[in-house]
């Protein structure tokens, strides 16, 4: 005997809810682990040593939050204690701190003056 129509139509309904409620739990579970790059808890000696070794054959880079770049990826990490701020290289000023960048201009500064004075020398400008 064929379902009347009402009630298929609900059974299709609560078909397709069954289909997409765990599809959208799982999708916002995946959105959760964005914020932690690597899911590994971080191991608790905060120290490298005899107790820790990593194997690094491929680099795979991951930015510490305390700016660092760990080449080994999140092993790395974990061995030094860091949390993981992201996957990929640390930017130039990643520590958290201007020192780096100001630094940086002083340098280029510094060697754009040396050009000027040596070009000033060598065409008989000083």
């Amino acid at each position: 005997m064929p379902l009347p129509l009402p009630s298929l139509s609900l059974l299709l309904l609560l078909l397709l809810l069954l289909v997409l409620v765990p599809a959208s739990l799982s999708a916002g579970s995946a959105a959760d682990d964005d914020d932690d790059p690597c899911a590994a808890p971080a191991l608790s000696d905060g120290g490298g040593g005899a107790s820790c070794p990593v194997t690094c054959f491929r680099p795979d880079p991951v930015c510490g939050a305390d700016g660092v770049t760990y080449w080994c990826g999140c092993a790395d990490a974990a061995c030094a204690g860091a949390r993981v701020a992201k996957r990929g290289f640390c930017g130039v000023a990643s520590g958290g701190s201007g020192l780096v960048v100001s630094g940086q201009v002083l340098l280029l500064v510094h060697i754009v003056w040396l050009f000027l004075v040596g070009f000033a020398v060598l065409f008989g400008f000083l």
